[in-house]
């Protein structure tokens, strides 16, 4: 018993980066074990070979590295997750290539960046042309994807006021938030496994539990674990091409709306992500929001549908009211959590409203995000409330210059610059979107295009490239250069581009 005690321990006090090697070659037991099962034994040579290979690699380094510390110090965990999520695609696209030899490299390495940032945009519009296997695969990396950034944004972004937190912390971005822990390397790794045993757990029920009642509600088993992967991580990976055929209806809409909700604010145990004062999610500002807009939108879409409906005299019963309206507020709060969703009543919601481009909503939707610590991409509601916060004071400033505000129960989660470095960070993302969309369009992509693809890769909300333009991007027809491009841009939107700056500073390095 001591001795695997030991061994574990020392599998622990591996480099970050060489662990992730390790987890994914192991991952791929899963879908090896599932092309047995559905006697697919190319596909499952693929997997069980790449993965046992992969195992192979891992313990020579890790023989190779025993007994040695890491030296690079706070940055170091920043650094084996930036590498996480440019490195390990490749790995994971080896045997989905080998398993799929008629489409090339870039065009896999592309479906598993994208599932692993859980952005969830697909090379392959057709569903048929892949295994069912392979779709598992896709699923399970998005998930994978999801569960390392709740666990990093608790155990590394939140010690480095990162991914957020730096409009709450009490501190540079970038550094470390307790001087003792940043000369500790023991401490950060105990930091990370502390965080580690909580929440994957959590999050492994929480995707059984989602699976079991998507199954309940009328989903073939592996549609249902599929989506239940895909919402718990916000990524919008679908076997066969969205929720409207998966058969479930609206009580599977339903039931993925309260998993949702997860993704608009997560009140952890740690004190780096709430503060004392915030005793439920009704004082978070964060689900506060969220909740607004998941309603208002939707209200302000049924009011126009109503009154369209009422003057040509197309409403028929309510059952078509409900709908129009439950279609609207699925697919806001889908898109609203980056997950990017569609209802099956989304057409009605469309129909009725008369709108020509539904998907600048949509692109709105994705751009706010969700909350801070989730699976959820875009810019983060707690950014857009600090906003908010700063302009409701401008205004009371306007009218009693000399006023004094006290900050009330939800802004004691806010420093006293939060609102200056929110803001400094949306220009970091407005100008990131400018340049992405300049670079798609220098390989010939037209303006449209441009602006639906960076908006998408940014937020990590791959399904607005079939729903954000009037007619679905066929990604697979870019260029090479275009589809490089959406690589760095699907990396840079999931970690987000102080994180990127913080990398690339040198003093952060020498403190």
């Amino acid at each position: 018993m001591r001795r695997k005690s030991t061994l574990f321990q020392t599998l622990l006090r591996l480099p970050l980066f060489l662990l992730l090697i390790g987890l994914t070659a192991a991952s791929m037991v899963v879908p090896a074990a599932h092309a047995v099962v559905v006697d697919d034994l190319d596909t499952a040579r693929a997997f069980f070979y790449a993965g046992l290979l992969g195992l192979i690699a891992f313990s020579l380094i890790a023989v190779a590295h025993a007994g040695r510390q890491p030296r690079l110090g706070t940055m170091g965990p920043l650094l084996s997750m930036f590498s996480a999520f440019v490195i390990l695609p490749a790995l994971m696209a080896l045997p989905f290539q080998e398993a799929l030899p008629t489409t090339r490299f870039m065009n896999v390495y592309f479906e598993m960046v994208s599932a692993f940032t859980t952005t969830g945009a697909t090379m392959f519009h057709n569903p048929e042309r892949l295994s069912e296997t392979l779709h598992l695969w896709r699923a399970q990396v998005g998930w994978m994807g999801g569960l390392m950034m709740w666990i990093a944004a608790s155990a590394i972004l939140a010690p480095l006021h990162l991914g957020g937190f730096e409009v709450t912390a009490q501190a540079e971005p970038g550094r470390w938030a307790d001087n003792s822990s940043a000369r500790a390397p023991t401490d950060r790794r105990a930091r990370l496994i502390r965080v580690t045993k909580a929440l994957v757990p959590i999050y492994t029920v929480l995707t059984l539990v989602l699976w079991l009642l998507l199954i309940g509600s009328g989903e073939v088993p592996l549609v249902a674990l599929c989506h239940a992967m895909s919402v718990m991580a916000t990524s919008g990976i679908s076997p066969i091409g969205g929720v409207p055929g998966a058969g479930s209806g609206i009580a599977g809409e339903m039931v993925m709306v309260l998993f949702m909700l997860f993704a608009l604010s997560r009140l952890t145990f740690s004190a780096d992500t709430v503060t004392a004062t915030q005793g439920s999610f009704l004082t978070d500002p964060e689900f506060r929001i969220g909740i607004v807009i998941v309603i208002g939108v939707p209200v302000i879409l049924f009011a126009r549908h109503f009154l369209g409906a009422y003057d040509v005299a197309a409403m028929e019963s309510l059952s078509q009211v409900f709908a129009a309206f439950w279609g609207a507020m699925f697919t806001v709060l889908s898109f609203l959590t980056t997950t990017g969703f569609v209802s099956e009543y989304w057409v009605e919601s469309q129909n009725w409203s008369g709108l020509e481009t539904p998907g600048l909503i949509l692109m709105g939707l994705a751009l706010m995000g969700g909350g801070v610590a989730t699976t959820a991409g875009g810019v983060k509601l707690l950014r857009v409330f600090a906003l908010y916060q700063n302009g409701v004071r401008e205004m009371e400033r306007l009218v009693h210059p000399h006023s004094v505000s006290g900050a009330g129960t939800a802004g004691r989660r806010l420093q006293s610059n939060g609102a200056f470095i929110a803001w400094v960070f949306f220009m970091l993302f407005a100008l990131s979107l400018a340049g992405i969309c300049l670079a798609l369009t220098l390989t010939g992509a037209n303006f449209e295009d441009a602006m639906v693809l960076s908006v998408a890769m940014l937020s990590t909300t791959g399904p607005l490239v079939e729903h954000g333009s009037d007619a679905p991007i066929r990604l697979i027809e870019l260029s090479a250069a275009a589809k490089a491009i959406l690589c760095a841009a699907m990396v840079l939107g999931r970690l987000e581009t102080l994180a990127i700056i913080a990398l690339l500073t040198p003093d952060l390095w020498r403190n």
